[in-house]
């Protein structure tokens, strides 16, 4: 991953926070994610006062880059209003790792700057795959 790609998806990532609907939480999160044809998609979390309903920013850019097209990613990028680089939720771990090979770069960051890499793979370790529901 080279430092330029990164950064733009940064960039991306943390303009998605002033489009969150967050108005019951007031916790924005925005991701990007880059793929393999170098488009860049992205997404918010979007709230709904039936919790259950909401989005999370991850799901909503993959769900966005599959339903234009794109099924195969390079890199993904996360970040919130959080202290520390943010992680992501259960559900969207097995989203990502639905359209995302193991060895696939996630960067979690934050508005300040604070960067943790991982891979796909060690955010969900022995995620449930396609695979599984082969005979």
């Amino acid at each position: 991953m080279t430092k330029n790609s990164r950064e733009i998806l940064i960039k991306k990532a943390n303009e998605m926070l002033d489009y969150a609907y967050v108005p019951y939480s007031n916790f924005p999160v925005g991701a990007a994610i880059l793929s393999r044809t170098g488009e860049i998609f992205t997404g918010c979390n979007v709230e709904n006062s039936s919790y259950g309903l909401s989005n999370c920013a991850e799901r909503t850019a993959i769900f966005k880059a599959v339903s234009e097209g794109s099924q195969e990613f390079d890199k993904m990028v996360i970040t919130g209003n959080t202290d520390g680089p943010i992680s992501p939720c259960g559900a969207c771990r097995q989203v990502i790792s639905e359209f995302c090979a193991p060895d696939m770069p996630v960067i979690l960051t934050n508005v300040d700057g604070n960067i943790k890499e991982t891979t796909v793979g060690a955010l969900l370790p022995g995620a449930f795959t396609p695979e599984d529901l082969k005979d």
